[in-house]
């Protein structure tokens, strides 16, 4: 793994009209995996604004106040999927905008190794709200979920945000 290349993306929001942007956030996410490359992602079952879906995600969130990216990646990791982890490399930087709740993220993606996995800590709208749980996929088990997931609008934004980091894991790994 000694290829260091990142990924710099800047996505718009193709799904819902822009009007304006009130807020940025500063996110982290993970691409994670255990010594078997198999590879943890969240599910979420929403029925909110965006509409109604089933969709494969990153695990990660928002960066807290006095956080640096490497403290809250390990921190959204043991809370999303109760996992311990060691950073093995930063992936690249997404910007990516969500016209419908006028939101700008900056996603930072970190590849980790999975080091054991203990109790998840989620908040109540992760439980109660999006029903996150835990997939555990092969590499292209994720691809065929991301692409199976990319049916509505909300699904077809985090697949273009979300695939070509994937893809870019498959070469750091050298996995077809």
């Amino acid at each position: 793994m000694t290829d260091n290349r990142q990924i710099q993306l800047f996505l718009d929001d193709t799904e819902w009209p822009f009007e304006y942007t009130d807020h940025h956030r500063d996110i982290v996410r993970a691409i994670v995996m255990d010594e078997q490359e198999n590879f943890y992602f969240v599910r979420a079952d929403r029925d909110d604004e965006f509409g109604k879906a089933i969709l494969i995600e990153t695990s990660g969130g928002g960066v807290e106040k006095g956080e640096n990216l490497e403290e809250a990646i390990k921190r959204e990791l043991r809370e999303e999927l109760g996992a311990e982890t060691e950073i093995i490399c930063k992936i690249g930087i997404v910007d990516d905008y969500y016209n419908l709740i006028h939101r700008h993220n900056i996603n930072n993606y970190y590849l980790c190794r999975a080091l054991s996995f203990g109790e998840k800590k989620l908040t109540e709208d992760e439980a109660d709200l999006f029903h996150l749980s835990t997939l555990k996929l092969s590499y292209r088990e994720a691809m065929e979920e991301y692409a199976k997931r990319a049916c509505t609008p909300l699904g077809r934004l985090i697949a273009a945000r979300e695939m070509p980091i994937l893809r870019r894991v498959g070469e750091i790994l050298n996995i077809e």
